[in-house]
């Protein structure tokens, strides 16, 4: 079976919103994590002042409210393909500063979504799309020179025991938990996508061929460590080579 791409995989996400947050919540570490990547985003600045932020693919906004936790003075974007998580994230109570936009990662600048960002935050995304690199280009011009890429997402380390873990992770209970809410293809999408895209060290130099620097690829604790990453990653600011 072919990935899930684009259209399909938005309306696969519409399917499954209603109980995505619940299935979520079993896996442990999955917001505390998040909450990690988004202090790594903070502390990935470097004391400069984070005052937009655009949360890329931010789903049913658990995303979002790690940010809005981490970086309590910024004011943040959330985007999303699917209208089904979008409306999910838009039920929840949300501070005056959060908005939210139905948007894919490709047509940002057509829902009115226009930098510069001090940061973007993209949480399970890249490993979904059909041109992560086209994205990965489109997000350094949204950056402000001197703007922080912060990516959280599952990216295998390379080893051959991080393959197998994953695997019977997803046989074990993610496969299996799919199938209860009807939506097992979603989450054999899951599973397959991790494998089929780029191992840890692959995406970091991805973001590296993009026109990042000061790329780190930082692991997650917990039975994550080896699946689950952080990737960091900034705009080169002005007299960096960086042209604007």
């Amino acid at each position: 079976m072919p990935l899930l791409r684009d259209t399909a995989l938005a309306t696969a996400f519409d399917r499954g919103a209603d109980t995505y947050d619940r299935l979520v919540a079993l896996n442990p570490g999955y917001h505390a994590h998040l909450r990690r990547s988004a202090r790594r985003l903070a502390l990935g600045a470097g004391g400069t002042p984070v005052w937009r932020v655009l949360d890329l693919g931010c789903g049913t906004g658990a995303s979002t409210a790690a940010l809005a936790a981490e970086l309590p003075a910024a004011r943040i974007t959330g985007a999303d393909a699917s209208a089904g998580m979008l409306r999910r994230a838009e039920a929840k109570t949300w501070p005056s500063r959060v908005r939210f936009v139905h948007a894919p990662a490709e047509g940002l600048a057509d829902a009115g979504v226009r930098g510069p960002f001090d940061a973007v935050f993209a949480a399970y995304l890249f490993r979904n799309l059909s041109d992560p690199d086209g994205v990965l280009r489109a997000v350094r011009g949204l950056l402000a020179p001197g703007g922080v890429l912060a990516v959280h997402d599952y990216a295998l380390g390379g080893r051959r025991a991080d393959r197998l873990v994953w695997s019977a992770v997803c046989r074990g209970a993610v496969l299996p938990l799919g199938s209860v809410t009807g939506n097992r293809r979603l989450y054999r999408h899951l599973w397959r996508s991790v494998q089929a895209f780029d191992t840890a060290p692959a995406f970091g130099a991805r973001l590296a061929r993009a026109g990042f620097d000061r790329v780190r690829v930082l692991p997650l604790p917990g039975w994550q460590t080896g699946i689950t990453h952080t990737f960091l990653a900034r705009r080169p600011a002005r007299g960096e080579g960086d042209v604007r």
